[in-house]
Protein backbone atom coordinates (compact mmCIF):
# COMPACT_ATOMS: atom_id res chain seq x y z
CA UNK A 1 0.00 0.00 0.00
CA UNK A 2 1.36 3.21 -0.62
CA UNK A 3 2.61 5.94 1.77
CA UNK A 4 3.46 8.77 -0.51
CA UNK A 5 2.03 11.84 1.29
CA UNK A 6 -1.27 13.26 0.22
CA UNK A 7 -0.30 16.73 0.16
CA UNK A 8 -0.68 18.04 -3.72
CA UNK A 9 -3.63 20.50 -4.09
CA UNK A 10 -4.82 22.84 -7.28
CA UNK A 11 -3.38 26.72 -6.19
CA UNK A 12 -6.37 27.97 -4.58
CA UNK A 13 -6.66 31.11 -2.91
CA UNK A 14 -6.88 30.77 0.69
CA UNK A 15 -9.88 30.92 2.00
CA UNK A 16 -12.00 28.21 0.29
CA UNK A 17 -10.33 25.15 1.94
CA UNK A 18 -10.33 23.60 5.30
CA UNK A 19 -7.55 21.41 5.50
CA UNK A 20 -8.65 19.22 2.88
CA UNK A 21 -12.10 18.51 3.29
CA UNK A 22 -13.27 22.40 0.84
CA UNK A 23 -15.98 23.83 -0.35
CA UNK A 24 -16.56 21.26 -3.29
CA UNK A 25 -16.68 17.94 -1.66
CA UNK A 26 -20.33 16.49 -0.63
CA UNK A 27 -18.49 13.54 1.94
CA UNK A 28 -19.65 14.13 5.44
CA UNK A 29 -15.89 13.56 6.78
CA UNK A 30 -13.18 15.07 5.08
CA UNK A 31 -11.21 12.75 2.57
CA UNK A 32 -8.43 11.90 4.62
CA UNK A 33 -11.07 10.29 7.17
CA UNK A 34 -12.79 8.75 4.35
CA UNK A 35 -9.64 6.37 3.51
CA UNK A 36 -8.88 6.04 7.24
CA UNK A 37 -12.09 4.86 7.34
CA UNK A 38 -11.71 2.12 4.62
CA UNK A 39 -8.54 1.60 4.52
CA UNK A 40 -8.47 -1.80 6.98
CA UNK A 41 -10.86 -3.54 4.90
CA UNK A 42 -9.25 -2.84 1.28
CA UNK A 43 -7.31 -6.06 1.74
CA UNK A 44 -10.40 -7.89 2.75
CA UNK A 45 -12.11 -6.62 -0.91
CA UNK A 46 -9.14 -7.37 -2.84
CA UNK A 47 -7.42 -4.17 -3.23
CA UNK A 48 -3.84 -4.74 -3.31
CA UNK A 49 -2.13 -1.29 -4.40
CA UNK A 50 -3.21 2.39 -4.78
CA UNK A 51 -1.63 4.61 -6.98
CA UNK A 52 -0.47 8.33 -7.72
CA UNK A 53 -1.22 8.30 -11.39
CA UNK A 54 -0.82 12.36 -11.77
CA UNK A 55 2.79 12.75 -12.61
CA UNK A 56 2.17 10.24 -15.91
CA UNK A 57 0.29 13.36 -17.33
CA UNK A 58 1.72 17.36 -17.64
CA UNK A 59 -1.62 18.44 -16.78
CA UNK A 60 -1.31 18.07 -12.96
CA UNK A 61 -4.75 17.21 -11.94
CA UNK A 62 -4.95 14.97 -9.01
CA UNK A 63 -5.49 11.23 -10.23
CA UNK A 64 -5.51 7.85 -8.20
CA UNK A 65 -6.00 4.52 -9.23
CA UNK A 66 -6.65 1.55 -7.07
CA UNK A 67 -5.99 -2.07 -8.16
CA UNK A 68 -7.81 -5.21 -7.29
CA UNK A 69 -6.01 -8.43 -9.37
CA UNK A 70 -9.11 -10.51 -8.62
CA UNK A 71 -11.72 -8.47 -9.72
CA UNK A 72 -15.18 -9.83 -10.82
CA UNK A 73 -15.17 -6.88 -13.16
CA UNK A 74 -12.42 -4.42 -14.21
CA UNK A 75 -8.93 -4.39 -12.55
CA UNK A 76 -8.41 -0.77 -12.14
CA UNK A 77 -10.11 1.93 -10.47
CA UNK A 78 -9.74 5.39 -10.49
CA UNK A 79 -10.45 8.60 -8.50
CA UNK A 80 -10.01 12.27 -9.58
CA UNK A 81 -10.23 15.21 -7.57
CA UNK A 82 -9.05 19.08 -6.65
CA UNK A 83 -6.21 17.20 -4.39
CA UNK A 84 -4.31 13.87 -4.09
CA UNK A 85 -6.73 13.30 -0.68
CA UNK A 86 -9.66 13.36 -2.90
CA UNK A 87 -8.43 11.72 -5.77
CA UNK A 88 -6.90 8.66 -3.37
CA UNK A 89 -10.03 8.81 -1.80
CA UNK A 90 -12.08 8.19 -4.76
CA UNK A 91 -10.27 5.47 -5.99
CA UNK A 92 -10.42 3.49 -3.31
CA UNK A 93 -14.80 4.06 -3.17
CA UNK A 94 -14.65 3.41 -6.88
CA UNK A 95 -12.63 0.01 -6.18
CA UNK A 96 -14.25 -1.29 -3.25
CA UNK A 97 -17.95 -0.45 -4.99
CA UNK A 98 -16.81 -2.58 -7.61
CA UNK A 99 -16.03 -5.30 -5.56
CA UNK A 100 -19.05 -5.06 -3.23
CA UNK A 101 -21.36 -5.15 -6.48
CA UNK A 102 -19.82 -8.54 -7.83
CA UNK A 103 -20.69 -10.28 -4.66
CA UNK A 104 -23.36 -7.95 -3.06
CA UNK A 105 -24.93 -9.14 0.38
CA UNK A 106 -28.22 -9.10 0.03
CA UNK A 107 -31.69 -11.26 0.79
CA UNK A 108 -33.24 -12.80 -2.19
CA UNK A 109 -36.35 -14.08 -3.01
CA UNK A 110 -37.16 -16.52 -5.48
CA UNK A 111 -40.58 -16.12 -7.06
CA UNK A 112 -42.60 -15.26 -10.37
CA UNK A 113 -43.49 -11.80 -11.19
CA UNK A 114 -47.07 -13.18 -11.78
CA UNK A 115 -47.05 -14.03 -7.97
CA UNK A 116 -45.25 -11.19 -6.90
CA UNK A 117 -48.66 -9.50 -8.59
CA UNK A 118 -51.03 -11.55 -6.92
CA UNK A 119 -49.35 -11.13 -3.61
CA UNK A 120 -49.26 -7.28 -3.93
CA UNK A 121 -45.48 -6.73 -4.15
CA UNK A 122 -43.96 -3.66 -6.03
CA UNK A 123 -41.39 -4.61 -8.67
CA UNK A 124 -39.82 -4.07 -11.75
CA UNK A 125 -38.69 -6.12 -14.10
CA UNK A 126 -36.10 -3.77 -15.48
CA UNK A 127 -36.43 -4.37 -19.39
CA UNK A 128 -35.07 -1.76 -20.50
CA UNK A 129 -31.74 -2.94 -18.99
CA UNK A 130 -32.07 -6.44 -20.70
CA UNK A 131 -28.79 -7.68 -22.56
CA UNK A 132 -28.81 -8.12 -26.31
CA UNK A 133 -29.37 -11.46 -27.33
CA UNK A 134 -31.64 -12.20 -24.21
CA UNK A 135 -35.60 -12.66 -23.54
CA UNK A 136 -37.41 -10.23 -21.30
CA UNK A 137 -38.15 -12.41 -17.91
CA UNK A 138 -41.16 -14.26 -18.86
CA UNK A 139 -44.38 -13.78 -15.74
CA UNK A 140 -44.51 -17.40 -14.65
CA UNK A 141 -40.59 -17.31 -14.81
CA UNK A 142 -39.00 -18.02 -11.50
CA UNK A 143 -35.73 -15.53 -10.94
CA UNK A 144 -33.88 -14.32 -8.20
CA UNK A 145 -35.11 -10.77 -6.52
CA UNK A 146 -33.82 -8.27 -4.32
CA UNK A 147 -35.41 -5.20 -2.40
CA UNK A 148 -34.44 -1.99 -3.22
CA UNK A 149 -36.29 1.26 -1.67
CA UNK A 150 -37.90 3.79 -4.23
CA UNK A 151 -36.66 7.20 -3.61
CA UNK A 152 -40.61 8.53 -4.88
CA UNK A 153 -42.50 6.51 -2.91
CA UNK A 154 -40.49 5.48 0.02
CA UNK A 155 -41.80 1.66 -1.04
CA UNK A 156 -39.49 -1.45 -1.15
CA UNK A 157 -39.48 -2.56 -4.85
CA UNK A 158 -38.16 -5.67 -6.16
CA UNK A 159 -35.64 -5.65 -9.10
CA UNK A 160 -34.48 -8.85 -10.32
CA UNK A 161 -30.85 -9.38 -8.91
CA UNK A 162 -28.94 -10.17 -11.97
CA UNK A 163 -29.85 -6.63 -12.81
CA UNK A 164 -27.69 -5.17 -9.86
CA UNK A 165 -24.50 -7.37 -10.11
CA UNK A 166 -21.00 -6.71 -11.45
CA UNK A 167 -20.13 -9.85 -12.50
CA UNK A 168 -18.04 -10.12 -15.47
CA UNK A 169 -16.93 -13.72 -14.68
CA UNK A 170 -20.78 -14.74 -15.50
CA UNK A 171 -23.11 -14.62 -18.11
CA UNK A 172 -26.06 -12.39 -17.27
CA UNK A 173 -29.47 -12.08 -18.49
CA UNK A 174 -28.58 -8.11 -17.82
CA UNK A 175 -26.67 -5.29 -19.32
CA UNK A 176 -23.52 -5.09 -16.75
CA UNK A 177 -22.29 -1.98 -16.00
CA UNK A 178 -21.40 0.22 -13.04
CA UNK A 179 -23.97 2.84 -14.05
CA UNK A 180 -25.69 4.26 -10.83
CA UNK A 181 -23.43 1.96 -8.90
CA UNK A 182 -21.83 4.30 -6.09
CA UNK A 183 -20.54 4.26 -2.51
CA UNK A 184 -20.56 6.89 0.50
CA UNK A 185 -19.35 7.38 4.23
CA UNK A 186 -23.70 6.84 5.01
CA UNK A 187 -26.38 5.65 2.66
CA UNK A 188 -27.40 9.09 1.59
CA UNK A 189 -24.16 10.30 0.44
CA UNK A 190 -24.19 6.64 -1.53
CA UNK A 191 -27.86 6.99 -3.33
CA UNK A 192 -27.08 10.47 -4.11
CA UNK A 193 -23.52 9.91 -6.14
CA UNK A 194 -25.33 7.31 -7.98
CA UNK A 195 -28.43 9.20 -8.49
CA UNK A 196 -26.31 11.67 -10.01
CA UNK A 197 -24.36 9.61 -12.01
CA UNK A 198 -27.54 8.74 -13.52
CA UNK A 199 -28.72 12.02 -14.15
CA UNK A 200 -25.32 12.67 -16.15
CA UNK A 201 -25.71 9.80 -18.13
CA UNK A 202 -29.42 10.36 -19.32
CA UNK A 203 -28.52 14.01 -20.12
CA UNK A 204 -25.47 12.86 -22.52
CA UNK A 205 -27.14 10.66 -24.11
CA UNK A 206 -29.85 13.22 -25.03
CA UNK A 207 -27.20 15.35 -26.08
CA UNK A 208 -25.77 13.67 -28.29
CA UNK A 209 -28.63 12.49 -30.14
CA UNK A 210 -29.48 16.04 -30.67
CA UNK A 211 -28.49 17.98 -33.71
CA UNK A 212 -24.89 19.42 -33.96
CA UNK A 213 -25.77 22.86 -33.97
CA UNK A 214 -28.06 22.70 -30.83
CA UNK A 215 -24.68 21.06 -29.26
CA UNK A 216 -22.04 23.42 -30.64
CA UNK A 217 -24.53 26.17 -29.07
CA UNK A 218 -24.35 24.30 -26.05
CA UNK A 219 -20.65 25.13 -25.35
CA UNK A 220 -19.83 27.93 -22.69
CA UNK A 221 -16.90 29.76 -21.56
CA UNK A 222 -15.44 28.42 -18.17
CA UNK A 223 -14.00 31.70 -17.43
CA UNK A 224 -17.83 33.19 -16.88
CA UNK A 225 -18.29 30.97 -13.85
CA UNK A 226 -15.81 33.35 -12.24
CA UNK A 227 -14.98 30.08 -9.89
CA UNK A 228 -11.39 30.01 -8.49
CA UNK A 229 -11.34 25.84 -8.41
CA UNK A 230 -12.69 25.92 -12.01
CA UNK A 231 -10.07 28.43 -13.30
CA UNK A 232 -7.17 26.68 -11.76
CA UNK A 233 -8.05 23.51 -14.15
CA UNK A 234 -8.18 25.49 -17.03
CA UNK A 235 -5.28 27.30 -16.03
CA UNK A 236 -2.88 24.26 -15.90
CA UNK A 237 -4.69 22.30 -18.69
CA UNK A 238 -4.01 25.61 -21.22
CA UNK A 239 -0.19 25.42 -19.83
CA UNK A 240 0.11 21.77 -20.51
CA UNK A 241 -0.47 23.06 -24.25
CA UNK A 242 -3.95 21.47 -24.33
CA UNK A 243 -7.49 23.29 -24.87
CA UNK A 244 -11.18 22.36 -23.99
CA UNK A 245 -14.62 22.81 -24.77
CA UNK A 246 -17.34 22.56 -22.24
CA UNK A 247 -20.94 22.07 -22.91
CA UNK A 248 -23.80 22.66 -20.81
CA UNK A 249 -25.88 19.84 -21.41
CA UNK A 250 -28.30 20.04 -18.67
CA UNK A 251 -31.72 17.87 -19.73
CA UNK A 252 -34.86 18.77 -18.54
CA UNK A 253 -34.15 17.40 -14.86
CA UNK A 254 -32.92 20.69 -14.29
CA UNK A 255 -30.07 19.62 -12.43
CA UNK A 256 -26.68 21.31 -14.15
CA UNK A 257 -24.89 18.79 -16.47
CA UNK A 258 -21.30 19.32 -17.98
CA UNK A 259 -19.58 17.29 -20.55
CA UNK A 260 -16.00 18.26 -21.63
CA UNK A 261 -13.81 17.73 -24.28
CA UNK A 262 -9.75 18.03 -23.90
CA UNK A 263 -7.60 17.91 -26.69
CA UNK A 264 -4.37 19.06 -28.09
CA UNK A 265 -4.67 22.82 -28.91
CA UNK A 266 -5.66 23.32 -32.60
CA UNK A 267 -8.03 19.94 -32.77
CA UNK A 268 -10.45 22.02 -34.68
CA UNK A 269 -7.72 21.73 -37.18
CA UNK A 270 -5.30 19.13 -36.93
CA UNK A 271 -5.20 16.66 -38.99
CA UNK A 272 -4.94 12.52 -38.40
CA UNK A 273 -5.43 12.92 -34.80
CA UNK A 274 -6.68 9.72 -32.70
CA UNK A 275 -9.66 8.79 -31.02
CA UNK A 276 -7.41 8.75 -27.25
CA UNK A 277 -5.89 11.89 -28.20
CA UNK A 278 -9.32 13.61 -26.97
CA UNK A 279 -10.82 12.72 -24.05
CA UNK A 280 -14.06 13.49 -22.55
CA UNK A 281 -15.63 13.59 -19.41
CA UNK A 282 -19.16 14.72 -17.92
CA UNK A 283 -20.65 15.26 -14.43
CA UNK A 284 -23.71 16.29 -12.66
CA UNK A 285 -23.97 18.28 -9.40
CA UNK A 286 -27.28 20.44 -8.21
CA UNK A 287 -24.30 23.22 -7.70
CA UNK A 288 -23.64 24.49 -11.39
CA UNK A 289 -19.40 24.80 -10.57
CA UNK A 290 -18.98 21.27 -9.02
CA UNK A 291 -20.90 19.89 -11.82
CA UNK A 292 -18.45 21.72 -14.37
CA UNK A 293 -15.87 20.50 -12.06
CA UNK A 294 -16.50 17.33 -12.19
CA UNK A 295 -16.54 16.87 -16.21
CA UNK A 296 -13.41 18.75 -16.11
CA UNK A 297 -11.28 16.43 -14.03
CA UNK A 298 -12.90 13.36 -15.58
CA UNK A 299 -12.11 14.37 -19.20
CA UNK A 300 -8.07 14.79 -17.42
CA UNK A 301 -8.25 11.30 -16.28
CA UNK A 302 -9.53 9.98 -19.08
CA UNK A 303 -6.15 10.99 -20.62
CA UNK A 304 -4.07 9.00 -17.74
CA UNK A 305 -6.25 5.92 -18.49
CA UNK A 306 -5.14 5.25 -22.01
CA UNK A 307 -1.42 7.23 -20.78
CA UNK A 308 -1.59 4.94 -17.86
CA UNK A 309 -2.70 1.95 -20.36
CA UNK A 310 -3.87 -0.90 -17.48
CA UNK A 311 -7.26 -0.86 -17.97
CA UNK A 312 -9.03 -4.24 -18.83
CA UNK A 313 -11.69 -2.29 -20.91
CA UNK A 314 -9.22 0.04 -22.61
CA UNK A 315 -8.46 -2.40 -25.98
CA UNK A 316 -5.75 -2.66 -28.56
CA UNK A 317 -7.40 -0.84 -31.75
CA UNK A 318 -8.56 1.95 -29.20
CA UNK A 319 -4.88 3.30 -30.03
CA UNK A 320 -4.95 2.92 -33.48
CA UNK A 321 -8.62 4.36 -34.10
CA UNK A 322 -8.99 7.97 -35.91
CA UNK A 323 -10.67 10.76 -34.23
CA UNK A 324 -14.22 11.02 -35.34
CA UNK A 325 -15.10 14.12 -37.34
CA UNK A 326 -17.59 15.46 -35.01
CA UNK A 327 -15.32 14.98 -32.29
CA UNK A 328 -13.03 17.67 -34.23
CA UNK A 329 -16.10 19.82 -35.14
CA UNK A 330 -16.92 20.10 -31.55
CA UNK A 331 -13.97 22.68 -31.05
CA UNK A 332 -15.02 24.87 -33.82
CA UNK A 333 -18.05 25.54 -31.15
CA UNK A 334 -17.84 29.00 -30.30
CA UNK A 335 -17.72 29.56 -26.23
CA UNK A 336 -20.25 31.97 -24.66
CA UNK A 337 -20.75 33.36 -20.91
CA UNK A 338 -23.21 30.76 -19.32
CA UNK A 339 -26.79 31.75 -19.53
CA UNK A 340 -28.42 29.41 -16.52
CA UNK A 341 -28.13 31.04 -12.88
CA UNK A 342 -25.16 30.14 -11.28
CA UNK A 343 -26.34 27.69 -9.04
CA UNK A 344 -23.52 27.47 -6.01
CA UNK A 345 -25.59 25.08 -4.04
CA UNK A 346 -23.85 23.90 -0.59
CA UNK A 347 -26.45 21.84 1.73
CA UNK A 348 -26.15 18.81 3.69
CA UNK A 349 -26.13 15.61 1.40
CA UNK A 350 -29.91 15.00 2.80
CA UNK A 351 -30.90 17.74 0.89
CA UNK A 352 -28.87 17.46 -2.18
CA UNK A 353 -30.59 13.84 -2.00
CA UNK A 354 -34.00 14.95 -2.08
CA UNK A 355 -33.57 17.90 -4.42
CA UNK A 356 -32.23 15.23 -7.05
CA UNK A 357 -35.24 13.52 -6.56
CA UNK A 358 -37.58 15.73 -6.69
CA UNK A 359 -35.64 16.85 -10.18
CA UNK A 360 -35.99 13.41 -11.98
CA UNK A 361 -39.78 13.14 -10.63
CA UNK A 362 -40.49 16.36 -12.27
CA UNK A 363 -38.82 15.17 -15.47
CA UNK A 364 -41.11 11.88 -15.71
CA UNK A 365 -39.44 9.37 -13.50
CA UNK A 366 -41.96 7.14 -12.00
CA UNK A 367 -39.30 5.48 -9.60
CA UNK A 368 -35.72 5.94 -7.72
CA UNK A 369 -34.74 2.51 -6.77
CA UNK A 370 -32.07 2.16 -4.42
CA UNK A 371 -30.48 -1.27 -3.42
CA UNK A 372 -28.36 -1.54 -1.14
CA UNK A 373 -25.31 -4.03 -1.58
CA UNK A 374 -23.01 -3.87 1.26
CA UNK A 375 -23.40 -5.09 4.58
CA UNK A 376 -24.18 -3.16 7.79
CA UNK A 377 -21.11 -3.63 9.77
CA UNK A 378 -19.20 -1.81 7.17
CA UNK A 379 -18.05 1.88 7.53
CA UNK A 380 -19.00 2.45 4.28
CA UNK A 381 -22.05 1.98 2.10
CA UNK A 382 -22.36 0.87 -1.51
CA UNK A 383 -26.08 1.56 -3.74
CA UNK A 384 -27.14 0.77 -6.94
CA UNK A 385 -29.19 3.25 -7.90
CA UNK A 386 -31.66 2.58 -11.11
CA UNK A 387 -33.88 4.96 -12.40
CA UNK A 388 -35.95 2.91 -15.26
CA UNK A 389 -37.22 6.19 -16.92
CA UNK A 390 -33.97 7.67 -17.52
CA UNK A 391 -31.50 6.73 -20.54
CA UNK A 392 -28.44 4.64 -19.96
CA UNK A 393 -24.87 5.03 -21.80
CA UNK A 394 -23.93 2.46 -24.45
CA UNK A 395 -24.25 -1.10 -24.01
CA UNK A 396 -24.60 -4.37 -25.05
CA UNK A 397 -28.41 -3.97 -24.54
CA UNK A 398 -31.78 -5.40 -26.41
CA UNK A 399 -33.40 -1.75 -26.38
CA UNK A 400 -30.31 0.90 -27.02
CA UNK A 401 -32.38 4.19 -26.74
CA UNK A 402 -35.61 4.70 -24.59
CA UNK A 403 -38.47 6.85 -25.01
CA UNK A 404 -37.15 10.31 -23.87
CA UNK A 405 -34.04 9.60 -26.36
CA UNK A 406 -36.26 8.46 -29.76
CA UNK A 407 -38.54 11.90 -28.44
CA UNK A 408 -35.14 13.81 -28.30
CA UNK A 409 -34.26 12.84 -32.12
CA UNK A 410 -37.30 13.02 -33.45
CA UNK A 411 -37.92 16.61 -32.33
CA UNK A 412 -33.92 17.76 -33.19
Amino acid sequence: MTSLPVTSTLDLPRGRWSGSHHDYSDRVCTPEETFDRVRPFLTTFGVARVARHTGLDKIGIPVWCAYTPNSRSIVVAQGKGLTDADARASAVMEALERAVAGEPDVDMVMETADNLRASHRAFDRLDALIAAGRDDIRPDEAIEWVGGTDLISAHEVLVPLEAVLLDRTRPSRFWMSSDGLASGNTIEEAMLHGLLERVERDAHVLWRVSGEKARHLACVDPETFDDPALGALVSRIEAAGLELRLFDIASDTGIPCFLTLLGPRGTATAGNLRFLEVTSGCGAHPSTVRAAIRAVTEAAQSRLTYIGGARDDVYAETFSRPLPESTRRAFLATPRPIATPLARTSAPVEVLLSHAVSCVKKAGARSVIAVRLSRDDLPFVVVKVLVPDLESPDGERARRFGPRALSKAISS
